[in-house]
């Protein structure tokens, strides 16, 4: 599925929702299913250092696409990351790259009920996904 495709799903079960109150109740259902990472993921390298909550991510290639993987230690925040990841997750490096994450937050209205800081802390998240598609990415011979 296209980022653009995943994106007007998510905004469809916005519209379906619509209160804060519940949409705030779906992001952290959203955020409840990421799981934890094994204490090996867990490094210096996949930490994103500009967010206040404790967030890592990383991220594998099977078969030419991305699955990443997160954990986070604040319940609205793993819920906007499980929102990224089914945006990022199942493309391939170069596609992953060109997701527009401002198309996601406008479409959602999300800055506009999260704090400043918080949208500090989710660049830098978006800017860690970005870390790992090029990280994964093939070179060119």
């Amino acid at each position: 599925m296209t980022a653009t495709a995943t994106i007007d799903e998510l905004a469809r079960n916005f519209e379906l929702l619509g209160d804060w109150e519940q949409r705030y109740e779906y992001i952290t259902d959203l955020g409840n299913r990421l799981g934890e990472l094994p204490a090996t993921d867990k490094t210096h390298a996949t930490k994103v250092h500009a967010c206040l909550s404790n967030v890592y991510v990383v991220g594998t290639l099977n078969d030419g696409v991305i699955e990443y993987r997160a954990e986070c230690d604040t319940p609205i925040i793993r819920g906007v990351i499980a929102l990224l990841l089914k945006v990022y997750s199942g493309k391939t490096p170069a596609e992953s790259l060109a997701v527009n994450a401002d198309e996601l937050f406008d479409r959602l209205g999300l800055f506009e009920h999260l704090s400043p800081t918080r949208h500090v802390g989710v660049y830098a998240i978006v800017e860690r996904i970005r870390a790992v598609a090029r990280e994964l990415e093939p070179t060119a011979h």
